[in-house]
């Protein structure tokens, strides 16, 4: 039976004084996931959440909007300080005393997902969905037909709240190839939709060929991009979900 979610919002400051808000789903369970959505997308659209509802019903979870995006303050930074977010986050999970912590992350939100799981030991276990192994190689295939289709998800019902507030995108910035071989011990799971037409398959291939163990990949046939995947294939992809999360969080 599922237990009764407490849910819980409220703001907290980064090291850079910015404002992330959170939405806490708490039932009581002693793992939590931590759900980091793609560009343009914010923790309360309808498929962000959606999903952190249906991770509830196994784990507690802890959504939260990126700098420049749903009601954090600031400006999006490209994955070059959005770090700092992913770090509140994790310290005020901390603090809940969870024992183990999860992170699951879509897009440029995988980049920032794998890039803090490389520094923090907190993080446990990584889902990286369509991750680019390099911001400035991301593919941009933008006759493809999939391309239509994600537009098609920005409209709608699907695509209310949606929106960025665009800063700087040509700050430095740490490219999750560089880093990836420094995730080990804390074991990364891939994933990747076939037909993504933005960031390309390779990117995944990469990224896990320079991983170390513990890792996977799945490339998922017919699949699109980042949260898509989870539009058209959602059984299948929250079973990849809950079934890694129960076996590298328990």
């Amino acid at each position: 039976m599922m237990m009764s979610a407490l849910v819980l919002s409220g703001y907290l400051l980064t090291a850079d004084q910015t404002k992330i808000q959170y939405t806490h789903y708490k039932s009581g369970h002693n793992q939590v996931i931590i759900v980091a959505h793609g560009f343009f997308n914010n923790k309360q659209v309808f498929l962000m959440k959606n999903l952190a509802e249906s991770l509830n019903e196994r784990f507690d979870v802890i959504s939260f909007d990126f700098r420049g995006h749903g009601k954090s303050s600031g400006l999006f930074e490209w994955t070059s300080r959005e770090q700092q977010d992913l770090e509140a986050i994790l310290k005020y999970a901390k603090e809940q005393k969870y024992e183990r912590i999860g992170v699951l992350g879509f897009s440029l939100g995988a980049a920032v997902a794998l890039i803090s799981a490389s520094q923090n030991r907190d993080i446990q276990s990584v889902m990286a969905v369509s991750a680019p192994c390099d911001f400035w190689q991301i593919d941009y295939h933008f006759w493809e037909p999939d391309m239509f289709a994600d537009l098609k998800l920005n409209i709608g019902n699907k695509g209310i709240g949606k929106g960025v507030r665009p800063g700087n995108p040509f700050a430095n910035k740490i490219r999750p190839f560089d880093i990836v071989g420094k995730i080990s011990p804390t074991p990364v799971l891939f994933v990747h939709g076939a037909k993504d037409w933005l960031i390309k398959p390779s990117h995944s291939e990469k990224l896990f060929k320079q991983a170390k163990d513990p890792k996977r990949l799945v490339i998922i046939p017919g699949a699109g991009h980042a949260e898509r995947i989870f539009d058209t294939h959602s059984k299948e992809f929250l079973r990849l979900c809950l079934e890694w999360f129960e076996e590298t969080l328990k």
